[in-house]
């Protein structure tokens, strides 16, 4: 039996304060210790690195190649060697054809076996949830195929940017098909802690009050998923909280809460 314990945690760039956010960051990520991390709105340029930077040395780490002109995107680590990673397009309509995005899904060489981690962050405006769900479309027709070919696990984590009654959402939750087709994740916090709310992105949270895509009312949106088969999840879900939900000395460590899930091998 192995536990895999997964962070998808949004910070900010390297937006407000950002070095007592850095701290903030740094110490709470160290001490949760994690296998595999997603990282959205990360940080890399020719002269630094902020996912390796924030966990430490010990992990393998991928950014998208699509990343902006402050070296800004996606993220994802590893303890456990990458083998390939490929960049799942994210430009699905016409709203989207100009996009760099892009959803990273890392074949990883897993001590259980193997594993694929797909770190996602699609389309973020409140009126494109029919591009949220052609890209999460995009993300589990990738995933499906490597599933079958590979007998891989597949974890599939980020911030959505959608709620748990989202299309896209319950696309990939197993509660309804798009386009003809259909898939069925497990949402760790859902399946740790059923009927609770667990917002990740809340005015409670100054960062979220005063920002530049401040919203009136508590939403999760981060989340962990995991595949699954006919019993159940391939991983089960062990135990699922928040991190960085309130501040530290003061300071929040993002304007996300992050997730984190620990998951146990059948």
């Amino acid at each position: 039996m192995h536990t895999i314990r997964v962070i998808a945690q949004n910070v900010w760039a390297r937006h407000g304060d950002w070095e007592a956010r850095r701290t903030a960051l740094r110490d709470g990520l160290r001490a949760a210790d994690p296998d595999l991390v997603v990282f959205v709105e990360a940080a890399k340029t020719d002269d630094y690195d902020l996912a390796e930077d924030l966990l430490g040395a010990g992990y393998e780490i991928v950014y998208e190649s699509r990343r902006d002109r402050e070296g800004v995107g996606i993220a994802l680590a590893s303890r456990w060697p990458i083998q390939r990673v490929t960049e799942i397009d994210l430009r699905v309509t016409e709203r989207t054809a100009h996009l760099d995005d892009a959803t990273l899904a890392a074949e990883i060489r897993a001590p259980f076996g193997p594993l694929l981690l797909v770190a996602a962050n699609p389309k973020w405006e409140m009126g494109y949830e029919r591009e949220r769900e052609l890209q999460a479309l995009a993300a589990a027709r990738f995933a499906e195929r490597h599933a079958h070919e590979e007998g891989a696990h597949v974890i599939i984590a980020g911030d959505f940017d959608a709620t748990p009654d989202a299309a896209s959402i319950r696309f990939l939750t197993g509660r309804q098909s798009l386009e003809g087709e259909s898939v069925c994740y497990r949402d760790a916090w859902a399946s740790a802690h059923p009927g609770e709310p667990g917002h990740t992105f809340t005015p409670e949270n100054p960062l979220v009050r005063s920002g530049e895509t401040a919203w009136d009312i508590p939403r999760r949106i981060d989340y962990v998923f995991v595949r699954c088969d006919n019993r159940g999840p391939t991983l089960d879900v062990a135990a699922a909280q928040r991190l960085f939900d309130a501040p530290r000395d003061g300071v929040w460590a993002s304007d996300h809460y992050g997730v984190m899930a620990d998951l146990v091998t059948r």
